[in-house]
């Protein structure tokens, strides 16, 4: 019996453990002297006795069969350090992982290995980081169709970089990618001005979304950092959440910024197939927003006339992957069954050690194509999936 039991379900957001020579070993030979050290990123710590022991425990697995029935039964186990859990780093055993999870379909990012490139010195070191990495997503997801290899699509670089980093990243074989919701230089171009249309009007000819992940922003700050200076300590969550109780509340701050100026500025408009899916920014915002973004197209309306309510684009374009614990339920109550979706976040801790029960807690009311829509019919709608 799989973790997923009866249901079809696409996991939107499952992410890698990587080694410290993930990006090392796929670089092409013009951008390996540019790739600089996991280790030297500090929004992640890399904690290198957890990598060996990582590595230490997948080869006993790989030659001990009571360890690897011992790591199968505790599959689910967020306790443990994501580099010693079932496929973190390594390919083969990923296809194995999910096997036992029983999910359809799985998107794949980075975790560390991203940091390591957005977090640079120079636009040049910035390029050479986007292209490695997603060489490497293709390379770790190339092997096991269900795995969708998600890159990173750096637009800060310009319009003319990065739609040749989209098109060589989809030449090498990812799926999709990640973009930042922020331009960091208040005198660059939005990622909404028509400029970038040649980028929106890529994934709309391939039908497949753009990725708007948490911590994937531009260096935007939600919360001030005078805010830490509370004579507190600040708590963490682990793996990519934001830290402190202001970072949670906040995490879908600047989703919600992005994807109201896509919808504002014409963006969805001009490009018919163009969607987007939005992971890791919590989901309780979305009744809200959407009854925002209608009230402010209804302030302008004699300024600026819309084919549709913003609120009408968004349930057609965007989905939205909640948090496990959060009231779906309710969500689903107020915004209809048509924009979340199922998310692991395996094998990040705040994912959760039973997200399916997690999430089922708050759906009782739900009725089994509300259900089904949530865990594979969303997705397979918005990616045009065979029945």
């Amino acid at each position: 019996m799989t973790y997923a039991e009866h249901r079809r379900i696409i996991d939107v957001d499952s992410h890698l453990f990587e080694l410290e020579d993930f990006l090392d070993l796929a670089a092409r030979s013009e951008h390996r002297d540019l790739i600089r050290p996991m280790a030297e990123q500090k929004e992640l710590r890399v904690v290198e006795a957890a990598i060996e022991r990582g590595r230490e425990l997948l080869v006993k697995r790989q030659s001990d069969p009571a360890t690897m029935a011992k790591f199968e039964a505790s599959l689910m186990d967020n306790r443990k350090s994501g580099w010693s859990r079932l496929g973190a780093f390594d390919p083969a055993e990923r296809s194995h992982t999910l096997d036992l999870l029983g999910f359809e379909m799985q998107m794949v990012l980075p975790t560390y290995s991203f940091h390591q490139v957005a977090h640079v010195e120079s636009d040049n070191l910035l390029e050479a980081g986007a292209y490695t990495l997603n060489k490497a997503m293709a390379d770790f997801c190339r092997k096991d169709e269900r795995l969708k290899a998600i890159g990173y699509l750096p637009l800060s670089l310009g319009p003319e970089r990065a739609l040749k980093i989209l098109e060589q990243g989809l030449l090498d074989g990812c799926f999709t990618f990640m973009i930042d919701t922020n331009e960091p230089d208040d005198n660059k171009r939005s990622f909404t001005h028509p400029d970038f249309d040649p980028i929106w009007a890529t994934f709309s000819d391939i039908c497949r979304p753009f990725v708007v992940h948490v911590a994937v922003n531009g260096h935007y700050r939600a919360v001030p950092r005078s805010f830490t200076n509370n004579g507190k300590t600040e708590l963490e969550l682990g793996g990519d959440a934001p830290a402190g109780e202001l970072g949670l509340q906040n995490i879908g701050q600047s989703a919600q910024l992005f994807l109201s100026a896509m919808i504002y500025d014409g963006v969805f408009e001009r490009h018919a197939n163009l969607q987007s899916l939005c992971m890791e920014h919590a989901a309780t915002w979305l009744p809200s927003w959407l009854q925002q973004m209608d009230f402010t197209a209804h302030m302008f309306k004699r300024k600026r006339k819309f084919s549709e309510l913003p609120s009408e684009t968004a349930k057609q374009r965007i989905k939205v992957s909640p948090f496990s614990g959060e009231p779906v339920g309710w969500i689903i109550d107020n915004v209809g069954p048509e924009m979340l979706v199922f998310a692991s976040d395996y094998p990040h801790p705040e994912g959760g050690a039973d997200p399916i029960r997690k999430f089922e807690e708050t759906m009782q009311n739900c009725d089994q194509k509300t259900m089904d829509a949530f865990y594979y019919g969303n997705m397979q709608s918005m990616l045009r999936l065979p029945a």
